[in-house]
């Protein structure tokens, strides 16, 4: 009996302290810049922007530059308590006079962004902690979406889970953090991670070492017996900025 009750409290515990999938609601932006303008957005974001954001209730996550960079862009991660939080913000941060004057006077020289994209997305439930950097030392940053084939996202997800993510950290990448995308046109989400390397030639070297695994190899194998999974991989190299979080 005394057995019984050890191990009952003991499963208690484990369960409480199980971990518990982020459920903020995640938005990627992307800013695409006037040409020779994307220094001023970086000013405005160094100075004032990210302050305003957490005046308003948002959370600054990350905030990269892609190291081949021939659209001027800027991507960035914010998170919010919910759906309805993250409008509120944005209203209110529209409306803010202190982001009306920064706004105004950043634009005297011309106007800086000419597109701005939006990704919302939800943290799955194997992705880390998302957590401010412990060192100053920048690492460089892979955002790479993979598009399930029809119906097997299910079946991405769960490749990553118990084996994708495990075999990456055995060859030397940082996961960073790991989301399902929100279509607005009630399609099949994507998958979208970060990870992180100490440069872009260490990841491809990584990734080289990882697609000759014996144990990927079987995992592939394995998944894809009644198929292929997944219809296609991008992937983008970045750099954090002065003022992201995550570095």
């Amino acid at each position: 009996m005394k057995k019984f009750l050890l191990l009952s409290l003991l499963s208690i515990s484990l369960f409480s302290f199980a971990k518990k999938p982020d459920s903020r609601y995640f938005e990627m932006r992307i800013y695409y810049c006037h040409p020779g303008r994307l220094d001023a957005l970086l000013q405005r974001f160094t100075n004032h922007t990210t302050k305003i954001f957490e005046k308003h209730g948002m959370t600054n996550v990350g905030y990269w530059i892609p190291n081949n960079n021939t659209d001027n862009a800027l991507y960035y991660i914010l998170a919010y308590p919910s759906q309805a939080a993250r409008d509120s913000s944005w209203k209110h941060f529209g409306a803010d006079p202190e982001w009306k004057e920064v706004a105004k006077k950043s634009e005297e020289s011309g106007k800086i962004v000419a597109k701005v994209t939006s990704i919302f997305m939800n943290a799955t439930d194997f992705s880390p902690k998302i957590k401010a950097s412990k060192t100053d030392a920048d690492r460089t940053f892979e955002m790479r979406t993979y598009t399930a084939a029809p119906d097997k996202l299910p079946n991405v997800l769960a490749r990553f889970r118990d084996h994708t993510t495990k075999l990456f950290k055995k060859h030397g990448m940082d996961n960073i953090a790991y989301f399902t995308t929100i279509p607005k046109d009630g399609s099949q989400s994507k998958l979208l991670y970060f990870i992180a390397h100490k440069s872009e030639a260490d990841g491809k070297a990584s990734f080289d070492a990882f697609r000759k695994d014996p144990n990927w190899i079987k995992v592939k194998e394995e998944s894809e017996k009644d198929g292929k999974i997944v219809e296609k991989t991008e992937s983008i190299y970045m750099s954090p900025t002065t003022f992201s979080t995550i570095r």
